[in-house]
């Protein structure tokens, strides 16, 4: 019986095998060494002889060769297991369980040697410390920021004009199109009413929404 039966994948191949194992917390990891399988290159040699030697004798030896590749293919015993315990035991020294919420993670940054458990359940305090003075210095500036009139010189009082009818450029927010100097109808006829009834010009509109006048 062996760990780390969550947080590994198995990257082993026809040739042999190979596992990776991963920080649950943070998600880095260590891969173990390729371990050749003696089934798995005993078969390619088998295979790769077979085709050399040819006539009856190199036929089955490539049967041969390629059953044995079928059996490492469909067969993860005992081989398999030899070699998953083997990777366990390889990279075991970068990984700690913490006996507190059981999750296996790196020695190097999720495990808080002092405390003998993992960061998420005793975070290490100079980096918390850290972590809480900048995120304060965040906050002050935002108090500090906004304590600044940053309107002046912007008008708000009236519909704004994004894009210049135009030229199709942006208009800068002024009355007039900082590119074209095309008068803007939020700016030019924000104030603007019907001649026949009263009614507020809608800004562009060619006639009056109130009795159908043109207000060209």
């Amino acid at each position: 019986m062996f760990g780390f039966t969550d947080n590994y994948q198995d990257r082993s191949t026809r040739e042999g095998y190979q596992f990776e194992f991963f920080c649950e917390r943070c998600g880095n990891g260590h891969s173990s060494s390729f371990k050749h399988s003696v089934t798995g290159f005993g078969g390619k040699l088998l295979r790769m002889g077979g085709d050399l030697v040819g006539g009856e004798w190199g036929r089955k030896a490539s049967e041969l060769g390629y059953d044995s590749m079928w059996m490492r293919d469909g067969n993860r015993g005992p081989a398999w297991d030899k070699a998953l315990q083997n990777a366990v035991e390889e990279v075991r020294p970068h990984f700690s369980q913490c006996h507190r919420c059981g999750e296996w993670v790196c020695g190097q940054i999720c495990w808080n040697g002092e405390r003998g458990v993992c960061v998420n359940c005793a975070p290490k305090l100079d980096q918390e410390i850290a972590g809480i003075q900048a995120r304060a210095q965040v906050e002050q500036l935002n108090d500090k920021i906004r304590q600044v009139d940053w309107t002046q010189g912007t008008t708000y009082g009236q519909p704004a004009v994004g894009r210049c009818p135009s030229c199709a450029n942006d208009t800068g927010g002024g009355k007039y199109c900082q590119h074209c100097g095309t008068p803007l109808a939020a700016a030019s006829e924000a104030n603007r009413f019907c001649g026949q009834c009263g009614t507020k010009v809608t800004p562009g509109g060619m006639f009056c929404t109130g009795c159908g006048t043109s207000t060209a």
